[in-house]
């Protein structure tokens, strides 16, 4: 029996349902197997306690929802299958040393808690660079766009490409660097969405006749995680979980406030009707440590 197998499906499937009831019972048959036989092979597999691994997965997304939308406490709370909002504050305090509110009122986004989904298998964990960057000043245009966290990946690669097609143009002769510049905020008109807002931008020696100026950016200097990137546009988005999800977690960084940068190193020489099929990206992360 291979029971690595057998509890990396259930992991997937478990990251796709915590929303939805969970107990013993209802895993276990998923699973196949008897609740006790099932504990054990967790256990045995993942050296976790599975309802404590699944209590930690949803307090994780939980955290994620209240620094990124407005959604209410309770509303967050019994999505994630708390009963009340104080069994959710008791809990959520236990694993991340705060209330609910205070987490989301935070200026600097603490990493402290989040429990990162357990990956079994061939799984390459992204390699964080440490560097100091001056002030740089750029020219771009920044525009927005609201979704759910649910839609963030989708949305976030078709409104990349669509912003950089406005900014670039087809057939202009591209720049050895593109700057993509996010950060977001929950949205003002939907409790539920986020807004981000994304800047395209070059270094002012890369400006053409061809490329919109745009307004003068200004990167302010501080500290920053470097992670490279080499792959599919689609796979750039899941990248950026990881990070977020995974990486940031396990070498306890604090976001401190900031955009994040993209630094796309262009491997065509102009932007094309068709979508690239493979990206080479520097993505870094503004952290206090």
């Amino acid at each position: 029996m291979d029971q690595a197998g057998i509890i990396r499906d259930l992991l997937s499937w478990l990251e796709t349902h915590l929303d939805q009831p969970l107990s013993l019972d209802n895993v276990a048959a998923k699973a196949g197997y008897s609740k006790w036989h099932l504990q054990r092979m967790f256990k045995d597999v993942t050296n976790n306690a599975i309802g404590a691994y699944i209590r930690a997965r949803r307090l994780s997304k939980a955290a994620v929802a209240l620094r990124l939308t407005s959604r209410p406490i309770l509303d967050i709370a019994l999505q994630y299958r708390f009963d009340s909002q104080q069994t959710f504050t008791r809990a959520f305090k236990k694993q991340f040393a705060q209330t609910p509110a205070l987490y989301r009122r935070s200026e600097d986004w603490h990493s402290f808690g989040i429990c990162p989904p357990i990956r079994l298998g061939a799984f390459i964990l992204p390699q964080a660079e440490f560097l100091s960057l001056p002030e740089k000043h750029l020219i771009g245009v920044t525009q927005s766009y609201s979704c759910t966290l649910e839609q963030i990946t989708t949305y976030r690669n078709e409104m990349r490409e669509h912003f950089w097609r406005q900014y670039i143009g087809e057939d202009t002769t591209l720049p050895p660097l593109l700057y993509g510049l996010h950060h977001s905020r929950p949205s003002q008109e939907k409790d539920d969405e986020q807004e981000v807002m994304y800047t395209t931008a070059i270094e002012p020696s890369h400006l053409t006749d061809n490329i919109s100026e745009g307004q003068e950016i200004v990167l302010n200097e501080g500290e920053y995680a470097l992670f490279r990137f080499k792959g599919s546009p689609e796979g750039l988005q899941e990248f950026i979980l990881t990070l977020y999800g995974t990486c940031l977690p396990m070498l306890k960084l604090i976001r401190r406030k900031g955009q994040d940068i993209e630094r796309f190193h262009t491997q065509r020489k102009v932007m094309g009707p068709t979508s690239p099929t493979e990206l080479e990206c520097d993505y870094l992360i503004p952290i206090r440590r």
